[in-house]
Formats: C-alpha cells, sequence, structure tokens
C-alpha cells in the first residue's frame, strides 16, 4: 500500500494575485517565488514546500476549513499581524484569515512534530531552529527521534 509522506503544496483561491502576494508579504517580508508567476498563479516557495495562489475564488468563505502554517517564530507573526490590524481567532492558538476568507492556522516549528532535515533548515537559512522538548517527546513516542 502507498504512505502519506508530507504535503507538497497548498492551493488557495484568491481574488487577485497582486493583492494576495502583497498581503503576504506584509506579513512575512519579501517572498521568493518557485518558477516566476504566470498571469493565473503565483508560487511562494518555502524551502522544499509551496504555497500556490489561484486567482478566481470560487467558493464563498468557510469558517471550518483551514490550514496549517509552520514558521520559525510564531509570536513574531501574532505582533505582526496585530501591527498590521489583521483580526485573529482563538485564545491560545493563532489563526486568521487572508483577504479572501481562507482561514491560517499558524504553529510554531519548536512545538510541532513537522521537521525538516539540517541541509533544509540550512538551506532556508534557519541553521539551529530545534525542537522543544515536547515535540521531541511525541517524535519519540512515534519512533522518529533518538
Amino acid at each position: 500500500m502507498p504512505r502519506l509522506v508530507g504535503i507538497n503544496h497548498i492551493a488557495l483561491e484568491v481574488g487577485d494575485i497582486d493583492e494576495a502576494l502583497a498581503f503576504w508579504e506584509s506579513i512575512f517580508g519579501e517572498l521568493t517565488l518557485r518558477g516566476g508567476r504566470g498571469g493565473h498563479m503565483a508560487f511562494i516557495d518555502m524551502g522544499d514546500q509551496f504555497i500556490a495562489l489561484a486567482r478566481g475564488r470560487s467558493r464563498p468563505p468557510d469558517r471550518a476549513r483551514h490550514f496549517g502554517l509552520v514558521v520559525d517564530d510564531k509570536e513574531a507573526v501574532r505582533e505582526r499581524l496585530r501591527e498590521l490590524d489583521v483580526p485573529i481567532s482563538g485564545e491560545r492558538g493563532l489563526d486568521f484569515f487572508d483577504p479572501w476568507g481562507n482561514q491560517i492556522q499558524v504553529v510554531d516549528y519548536r512545538d510541532v512534530q513537522f521537521t525538516k532535515t539540517e541541509e533544509i533548515l540550512r538551506g532556508m537559512g534557519l541553521d539551529g531552529l530545534e525542537k522543544s522538548e515536547g515535540a521531541v517527546e511525541e517524535l519519540r513516542a512515534k519512533g522518529l527521534a533518538g
């Protein structure tokens, strides 16, 4: 049987590619685009993964559907969202909506089981980013850490 090994990309419908890229840059700074940008699509690079932005919102916002975005500093994202007056949902978590109703949940790399290899972290300029003891324990319990 085939096994799931990860997520290559997430595709988000947006109303306008330039506006969407400006929104993402306002939060995360300068973006690297994978393969450039076409008229109806743009691909935000995240090392070995990416986010695909597709012009043409066809569905209304859905308050239950979301995806989790892993960042190197969740609290820095929270602060940036506050500076930009982007409403934050959840008291413990960090969820927000883009202008087209896509719900984004932010989690800190240090606190979740999701991992990148040393080589990928180094290539992304994230050398030394380490896991919390809780995340390491979760990985150990699954036989995924020493």
